[in-house]
């Protein structure tokens, strides 16, 4: 080969490197067309591109783009059953303009350009909610054979956006960027990014209008919220389809539900217990010091309802098996913590120590159960026990046995719960796996670019399933480090390997929001930090944050010190009980809260944004948020205050520490000592509120205490009660209880409407009156005509003397009259 011809080689070699960083666009729109049968509409460029928009319901539309002109088989783990429920009546007119096309539904108009098939989306009332600026483009990456798939977007005037998932940043993302890409983030800080888990979920508001893009691609992905261009918000994958919802509003609150109800899904009820106090720590082992810990708890009357075992309670870290120093009889001492109240949860890692003379192994190596490279050898990696094995979990026969081997914990030893770590997935090597690791995912065979983003979420649906069949007749638990979209239907989460700091305690309150949002709200922090030791004063704040997250669970290294609530001094023991006690009270409300997630897709925790997004000023909050319907809440989040300034969203709340009526609207100071949260409450709510105990079902509820707020107004609150365990929820076995509070000049009036079967255990109600009008005399209080006998007495929740009456569970109307 002459000089010549190796330089005319070097140049078109040169040219398709340059090609191969090009960004191609669709041509022009050639064909439109309704495939029959089904509200999709196909539109064909020139040059190959397919796009295809489907209605989902009148407010859900997808996209999907074809670089190619074909579409792989529909299929996605963020959908029980792989693709998402639809409406059949959601389509209102398709028709075809000189320059667009225009599909219109009840809530949404769709329009498709001709040239270049850019999208705009706008309401009803011709709203533009979201514009294409470049639109979908790509680029083909030589390397990896994949398309680089992209979207960019114009940013609307005064836009916000939120949701993302874990993201330790600040709780609006504009001007900021972020990769999904599941990763074991030890001692992550503000701004670390990527960690454990990975929900391509926002949200954008503008305009006082709300709208949220799911893009459903499991490969490694990005999202830039106007920090390259202040103009422009884009995102892309490095692999896969270009494949994204639009989810229209017009609030928040729907965009999540919506989300989170109609396509990616909720869990079911957790037993009440999970919803307790837990204890954690790498390690509690030998079998003595485990116990101890519950000793310790019953012994200073600190309510608890789960203590955990981590890695140290194996054989040589091998998963399914007891050391058997450590712990040589552990059902005996899983039932012996029972009697006493507790639930043991263990950990279960996915990898599986090469061994021959491991049961665990052999099974997984005769059956083929385990990954394997791309030039066929099983996939190794080093985590715990050393070199592993990982079974393929996007498997169904995988998960069929995974979720078996469970028998052993659940069924036999009694274990109440299980615990899914490393599972982004991590090895000790390289982070995670080589990109050429095998997957089956379900019949859609791929490889670790594609897989690694599930690969939790499908070990924790494993678990689940293995949890749930040798737990019947009680429900499931289950806890995971990582992982995607519809995730939560399977498992709780936490937000992985935090630092015992004050910046640490200000991230676990975002973080549990925003997850909150993006459909996961079975969240909870590592209380107190994992890494290094907090002092007490630092521990004891984020107690009393915690105990307003679902998932409530102290958890620490033990190379750090000790992190049981009693570590800190007698003063900080103190205040811990008293706001997990403060916790057990609320059970009632926050499993009615955990119950209208499951049913209606609410976000547990909500930003004030998601309160009131008519007010600007909640655009930029991130410390309070709303925990349910009716309770404001915001951490104190730096050493020595006491107290802080927070926002009152519009309307008037209570103090819940000393009944003081405040108007939103405004900043206020909301003085907090050690003893106290910042927590106000809704007017016209009603709370109820169960007695302390130990744990849960230590004894029955005679009576529940129901906290009513008066408002000059009316409010609706909501109380679910099925037990807190097993399954006779579902044949009616629950009460359902709408109370509806109506106040005026002269006193209120409280009703109750009662939904289900189940007989509560209480037969009386204590209702405490709070912020009756001041200096009214109260004259008399009737329940279903029947005068009642008013006591004043200090309230529970601060101390405070209040009016109180008793009444029978299922009364229908309470009337109040002052003068």
């Amino acid at each position: 080969m002459d000089n010549t011809t190796i330089q005319e080689n070097n140049y078109m070699i040169n040219d398709l490197a340059q090609k191969a960083k090009q960004d191609f666009t669709p041509g022009q729109v050639v064909s439109a067309e309704v495939v029959p049968g089904t509200a999709d509409f196909r539109f064909t460029a020139d040059n190959g591109v397919v796009l295809l928009v489907q209605v989902i319901t009148d407010k859900i539309l997808r996209f999907r783009y074809s670089t190619d002109g074909y579409f792989t088989p529909d299929f996605s783990y963020a959908f029980e059953g792989g693709v998402p429920a639809r409406e059949t009546t959601a389509l209102l007119e398709f028709v075809e303009k000189d320059d667009h096309y225009r599909l219109t539904t009840g809530r949404l108009i769709c329009i498709v350009g001709k040239e270049g098939m850019h999208v705009r989306l706008l309401n009803r009332s011709g709203a533009v909610l979201c514009e294409y600026e470049k639109g979908f483009h790509w680029e083909y990456d030589y390397e990896s054979g994949n398309d680089i798939v992209k979207m960019s977007q114009q940013v609307q005037p005064g836009v916000h956006y939120f949701g993302l998932g874990d993201k330790p940043a600040n709780m609006n993302l504009r001007g900021q960027r972020f990769c999904n890409w599941g990763s074991d983030t030890y001692g992550y800080v503000k701004g670390s990014d990527p960690l454990y888990k990975n929900i391509p979920f926002f949200m954008a508001l503008h305009q006082k209008l709300a709208y949220g893009l799911f893009f459903d691609n499991s490969f490694k992905s990005y999202f830039d919220f106007a920090a390259e261009r202040a103009d422009v918000t884009s995102f892309w994958a490095h692999g896969g389809e270009m494949n994204f919802y639009f989810i229209y509003g017009p609030t928040l609150l729907e965009v999540t539900q919506q989300y989170t109800r109609c396509l990616t899904g909720t869990p079911e009820l957790p037993p009440l217990w999970a919803l307790g106090y837990h204890q954690c720590k790498w390690s509690y082992y030998p079998e003595k010091l485990f116990r101890g810990i519950g000793e310790e708890f019953r012994k200073r009357q600190i309510p608890c309802d789960a203590l955990y075992l981590d890695i140290d309670y194996m054989d040589g870290y091998r998963c399914f098996t007891w050391h058997p120093e450590h712990f040589p009889e552990p059902k005996k001492m899983v039932q012996e913590l029972a009697n006493d109240g507790f639930k043991t949860i263990v950990i279960i890692d996915p990898g599986i120590k090469i061994d021959p003379q491991y049961p665990v192994w052999q099974q997984g190596f005769e059956n083929d159960y385990f990954c394997r490279r791309g030039d066929g050898p099983l996939m190794k990696g080093s985590v715990w026990p050393g070199l592993c094995h990982f079974p393929d979990f996007t498997r169904a026969t995988v998960r069929e046995w995974w979720s078996g081997l469970f028998k052993g914990l659940i069924e036999d030893v009694g274990v109440r719960g299980v615990w899914n770590d490393m599972n982004e997935p991590a090895v000790f090597e390289k982070g995670t796996f080589p990109d050429d690791v095998r997957f089956d995912y379900d019949g859609n065979a791929c490889t670790h670019k594609k897989a690694h983003n599930v690969y939790g979420m499908q070990m924790a649906r494993a678990t689940n399933e293995g949890v749930k069949r040798f737990a019947h007749p009680n429900r499931p638990f289950t806890i995971t480090r990582s992982t995607y979209s519809g995730g939560q239907r399977y498992s709780s989460g936490w937000t992985g390997d935090n630092v015992a700091s004050w910046e640490h305690l200000w991230l676990a309150n975002i973080q549990c929001q925003r997850l909150s949002i993006s459909g996961f709200s079975f969240i909870g922090s590592d209380v107190g930090g994992f890494i290094n030791t907090p002092d007490g004063e630092l521990y004891v704040r984020w107690v009393a944050l915690a105990a307003f997250h679902p998932f409530f669970r102290t958890h620490s290294s033990g190379d750090h010190g000790d992190q049981e609530p009693w570590s800190f001094g007698e003063e900080f023991t103190d205040l811990a009980r008293h706001f997990i006690e403060l916790r057990y009270r609320l059970l009632p409300y926050m499993y009615t809260t955990f119950w209208q997630y499951v049913q209606h897709g609410t976000p547990m925790l909500r930003p004030l944004a998601f309160i009131d997004q008519n007010d600007i000023e909640t655009y930029q909050r991130m410390a309070e948020f709303a925990l349910g319907d009716h309770l404001l809440v915001c951490p104190v989040t730096q050493a020595g205050a006491d107290g802080r300034w927070m926002y009152l969203p519009k309307g008037q709340w209570y103090y819940w520490w000393t009944d003081e009526a405040r108007d939103g609207g405004s900043e206020v100071w909301a003085p907090a000592g050690l003893d106290r949260i910042p927590l106000y409450v809704r007017a016209g709510a009603v709370i109820p509120l169960r007695p302390v105990m130990q744990y849960v079902e230590e004894l029955p509820v005679t009576e529940l205490t129901l906290h009513v707020y008066y408002k000059n107004g009316k409010e609706t609150s909501t109380l679910y009660d099925d037990g807190g365990e097993g399954y006779g929820y579902q044949q009616g076995q629950y009460t359902l209880r709408r109370y509806t509070v109506t106040g005026n000049a002269t006193g209120l009036k409280l009703q109750q409407e009662i939904e289900g079967e189940l007989t509560p255990s209480w037969g009386t109600c204590r209702v405490v009156l709070h912020g009756l009008p001041l200096g009214a005399e109260l004259l008399a209080v009737t329940a279903d005509g029947k005068e009642l006998a008013v006591e004043v007495a200090a309230a529970a929740n601060g101390g405070q003397e209040l009016p109180q009456v008793v009444v029978p569970a299922g009364f229908a109307e309470l009337v109040v009259r002052t003068a």
